[in-house]
């Protein structure tokens, strides 16, 4: 019989101290017990971050010991189930053992980070005795250089440099430079309309018809930017494109001045042996009126492909300022005088770069903007 009776004794009263006696309830049995097993779990814990092989194990086991649903977290839970006198060490412990994985976990997480990070140092080392790698940048467009140089020329000789509205009263645009109703030049065929008194400039002498009207004399100004003409898309021609505009305003100003002036922009332009000639033409705003060409800088005049075997390669329109024009703007004829021109940018930096497209200034080919 009393064999029996100690086959059917509970056997976890064998894990218990004497000092706890036979009648020792199954609450205060379950707080030694977690205290147990809060030791053991602690161990494990340790044991195996200690032999976690990465940051990613490191992590699954934070989430298997310390997540929502963690062995740790668990037995936190089951602390209802300890005598109340119990309570306080056993939450301690718990604590304590939450505390010590924590502090392994980032002791080993700080040691794997600066092993990856020594790792990606010795990967990366520069070698700084190499030679470095040019950088691409990018420059400036071969129209950009050319308007910088013929700005550079006229500012040089005391001119200043203007803009004006690119979408143009219909008023500033041909009538304040002596184009009547019926001139060709305003025909829709050439002129982009906005509304019908409103275009788009087709040409940036409205900038000197704005700045005459101001009244502040006398004027020197060149006036560059964009333009617009209905015209076909070729090797030569584009609906938008850029001009030039120069302006002269003051007493005594005679063609002898203009074709000074046109001289030494040619030559700072085209080099000191360019010579300049001009002929005869007829502009509404100007009066006389001519058409300059500068002797051919490739063969010096004697005739070659560049200059189509004449010497000589026409560049822009000038004349003197048409009394008319002067007279709209509120300038006195009488007493005033001067001289306009205008050159296209394109045309410029064809001639200056030896270029026979002008669709090539257009096209953004990276192998030809490099050139410059």
């Amino acid at each position: 019989m009393e064999k029996r009776r100690e086959e059917h004794m509970d056997v976890r009263n064998i894990f218990l101290p004497e000092c706890f006696g036979k009648k020792r309830t199954a609450v205060q049995k379950e707080g030694f017990f977690m205290k147990e097993k809060l030791a053991q779990l602690k161990e494990k814990a340790l044991s195996e971050i200690m032999a976690s092989e990465g940051l990613d194990k490191l992590n699954d086991i934070r989430v298997a010991f310390l997540g929502k649903k963690g062995e740790l977290t668990d037995m936190l839970k089951s602390l209802k189930d300890v005598a109340p006198s119990d309570r306080p060490a056993v939450g301690q412990m718990v604590n304590e053992a939450r505390a010590a994985i924590e502090a392994r976990l980032e002791e080993r997480r700080q040691a794997f980070e600066k092993k990856l990070r020594e790792e990606k140092m010795a990967a990366e080392t520069i070698d700084v005795t190499l030679p470095a790698k040019k950088p691409m940048l990018g420059h400036r467009h071969p129209n950009t250089i050319a308007l910088e140089e013929v700005e550079r020329i006229f500012v040089g000789m005391g001119y200043e440099v203007v803009e004006g509205p690119e979408v143009e009263y219909d008023y500033y645009n041909f009538e304040a430079l002596n184009i009547p109703k019926n001139h060709p030049a305003r025909d829709e065929q050439d002129t982009f309309y906005v509304t019908d008194n409103i275009v788009l400039r087709t040409q940036t002498s409205s900038v000197q018809a704005h700045v005459m009207e101001q009244g502040k004399l006398p004027i020197r100004i060149i006036a560059p930017g964009r333009v617009f003409r209905s015209d076909e898309v070729d090797a030569t021609h584009s609906p938008s494109f850029h001009q030039i505009e120069g302006l002269v305003i003051d007493k005594h100003i005679t063609f002898a001045d203009l074709k000074g002036t046109l001289a030494e922009f040619a030559k700072e332009l085209f080099g000191e042996e360019t010579k300049v000639k001009f002929r005869p033409h007829h502009f509404p705003f100007t009066e006389p009126s001519a058409e300059v060409d500068v002797s051919c800088f490739k063969c010096g005049g004697k005739g070659c492909r560049f200059c189509k075997g004449s010497g000589w390669i026409e560049i822009l329109g000038c004349g003197m300022v048409h009394p008319n024009v002067l007279k709209m703007s509120g300038i006195d004829p009488e007493q005033y005088t001067g001289f306009a021109f205008g050159v296209g940018l394109e045309r410029i930096a064809l001639l200056k770069y030896e270029i026979d497209d002008m669709r090539l200034l257009y096209e953004n080919d990276v192998r030809f903007l490099r050139q410059f």
